[in-house]
This record gives C-alpha cells, structure tokens and sequence, in this order.
C-alpha cells in the first residue's frame, strides 16, 4: 500500500508566521512613496520599543539590470561574489544574490518585532488600507485577505463601496492617515493584543549531581518543589508544564502534565526547545525546579513587565550584569535564536540572552533568585523557610 505522503515527514507544530515575520502589516492602496513615507513618519515613534523592519522593492533599479546595468550591484557583486556583508560602522549591509520566498524571508527578518510592508510589491499576511484616488483598490481585492486598518488620505471622507462590500460585516477602524500618532498607537494595541499567550514551563530535568537527589522533588514548602513552582506560576499562564527527563516522566506527581525532553543531553537549553517543539506559538515563562525562594510577587512583577517585542523578558541576576536565563519569559521569536545558538555549537541559555534583544529587569527581591544546589545549601533554605 502506497504510504500516506503526508506521514513521511515528522507531525511539527509549525510557527504562526506570515511571508516576513510574526507580525506584520502590509500597507497598500496609495502610490509606494505615500506608503514609504507613512513608514518614516512611524519608525521614530514605533523604535523606542520595537525593532522595526520596512520591506519594500527598488523596481528602477530592476529595470536598470534589466537593460545591462549594474542595477545597483557594485564592483564586488557584479564580478560574481554570492554575498557581500559591509559594515558601515553605524549599520550593516548584506547583499546577496538569493532569491527572496517564504523561507528565507522570515530568516532574514526573525530579529524584528514588527515588519512593515510595502503591499504593492509583497503580500503581508495582515493588510492596512490607504485610500487614496489615486490607487483604486478594485483591481487588490485578492491582497485584502485580514483587513486590520484603514486609513483615509486628504480629501477621502468615507470607506469606498467596494471595499465595504469586500468587508461585509467586518468592523475595521478609521483613522485619518495624517495622523501619525494615532496610527503609531494603534499600532502598538495591535501588537499588545496579538502578543502571544502565556504557557508556564518547569525545569526538572537536571540529573542534581550535586544535590545527590532529584532537587524537583525536595520540600521546601509541604510539597514537592515542582509541584510548589507549579502552582506558583499557574495564576499567570494558560497551562504549565513539567519539563522532565523522559525516565522522570512516571514521577511527575498527578495533576501535573510531564513535558519529556526531546532534545536530550542539553541542559535547559533541552527543555526549553522541547517547549518551543510542542508549541512555538506560545511565550513560555520558564522557573527552574531549584528556586525554592521564589515568590508569587516576583513572577507577577516579571508578567507585569514582559516585553513581548523582545526575545525575552529577564531578571539581571544580583550577582553580575548577566540575566537569569531559568527565571525568564521566552517569546516565541527565540525559538529560531536558541536554535541557530545550538547550530553554532553552543547549549547555554545565558549565552543566548546576552546576545540578543532581552528586556533586563532589576529583581524586585534578588534574595529571591538563589538556587539551591548542594545538601548544605538545601538544609540553610529550610531552616530559613522554616521548612524543619
């Protein structure tokens, strides 16, 4: 019997992104400079907090290589070189000789929060739609797929016909597309309200060589330590889970979900991608089984300040400047970070976090943050937490 194709390849929850990136917007319905400008006029408003990518097309510069021109290429290009990376001391370049497609488009792009996209050129998964008379918008119908702003140049007062009837029942808001504040803000709403859900993770899955017993399971607080960092973080996320060892799986105490790891022999870092492989759609807010000073205060203080336009939201750990990578919100753009750290070589979480775009807190209780990882330092956080 013929296989099934579709069950030759693995059953991988597949990342929830567009032709560009996560989030992204395709602006459309006005001539490409409207559109460029409208972008200018955002950027400062938008970068503070987001990095910001801008996709656009130089058709000019096609059409000059088109006729025998160097169409923008310089020397070293067009001699034949695949790729050129220039450092221009206040920004990089890299031209390469790629074609763009659904691929290698989000990989180019996977550092941005928030990508803008010139619609006439490139469709975007989420559309905003500028009136303007001059750019009819009868003929980009088929691009107008999710409809999530419009906004009206000067001397358009109302939605056309035509796209009210493409959007039937459908409210989208107007705004006025001098407006830039206003669109700069809408803008950052719709980010908030398509951040990704909140899912809790707890790392179990060390072998305690240290401890000389599971630390997962040691009582700090008249229950097993999983099960307290559990329900500590069970107010904040949808769901948690246990990260585990698969031969830990059978002791995940009822009324826990087991997570076995399936990325074995790496540490975390091993439990984090299991997390990320089940779902790379959800931010996953991780806590280490050996925190047993943790309090429900400092996971809300974290929540509270979660930057979901960053890699992740840290703790600075009291000790140095680097952040506590096992107390951390990881948002699901880390998921590819993580992975080409580990293509590199390279397993350490912390590692991961010092080099990308964190959000860096300052605990509210540092005291908080120490691990327990030997019998002597287990029977002082007992005596202190009156735990006997």
């Amino acid at each position: 019997m013929e296989p099934n194709k579709h069950q030759k390849h693995a059953a991988l929850a597949r990342p929830d992104i567009g032709e560009f990136g996560r989030h992204e917007l395709g602006f459309l319905g006005a001539p490409c400079g409207v559109i460029k400008d409208l972008a200018a006029r955002l950027l400062p408003l938008l970068t503070p907090a987001l990095r910001v990518a801008y996709v656009d097309a130089d058709h000019a510069a096609g059409d000059d290589a088109a006729d025998g021109g160097a169409g923008g290429a310089d020397a070293i290009l067009q001699a034949g070189a695949a790729a050129e990376l220039t450092d221009k001391i206040h920004f990089r370049r890299l031209d390469v000789r790629r074609g763009m497609d659904k691929f290698i488009q989000p990989q180019w792009l996977h550092e941005q929060s928030l990508v803008l996209v010139n619609g006439n050129h490139f469709r975007a998964r989420q559309q905003v739609v500028i009136i303007d008379a001059r750019k009819p918008l009868d003929k980009k119908l088929d691009r107008l797929t999710d409809v999530q702003l419009i906004l009206l140049s000067e001397g358009q007062a109302e939605v056309p016909a035509v796209l009210q009837a493409h959007l039937g029942d459908q409210a989208v808001p107007v705004l006025p597309l001098a407006d830039t504040a206003a669109i700069a803000a809408w803008v950052q709403q719709w980010l908030l309200r398509h951040q990704a859900p909140l899912r809790g993770l707890v790392l179990t899955g060390g072998r305690s060589q240290r401890m000389q017993e599971d630390k997962g399971r040691l009582r700090y607080h008249q229950q097993e330590q999983q099960e307290h960092a559990a329900a500590l973080l069970a107010p904040f996320c949808q769901d948690v889970l246990i990260s585990c060892r698969p031969d830990q799986a059978a002791a995940v105490p009822a009324g826990l979900r087991a997570l076995p790891d399936q990325f074995l022999d790496l540490g975390p870092l091993g439990g984090l991608l299991s997390a990320f492989r089940h779902d790379p759609n959800a931010a996953w807010l991780v806590v280490a089984c050996d925190l047993p000073f943790l309090t429900e205060q400092t996971l809300q203080h974290l929540v509270q300040q979660r930057h979901a336009g960053r890699v992740a939201t840290a703790f600075q750990s009291p000790d140095n400047e680097f952040p506590e990578p096992l107390i951390t919100i990881w948002e699901p753009r880390s998921y590819p970070v993580l992975l080409q750290f580990l293509g590199l070589g390279y397993s350490c979480p912390r590692k991961v976090l010092i080099n990308s775009d964190v959000e860096l807190l300052a605990a509210p209780a540092p005291q908080e943050l120490r691990n327990v990882n030997t019998p002597a330092e287990r029977d002082a956080a007992r005596q202190e937490l009156g735990a006997g």
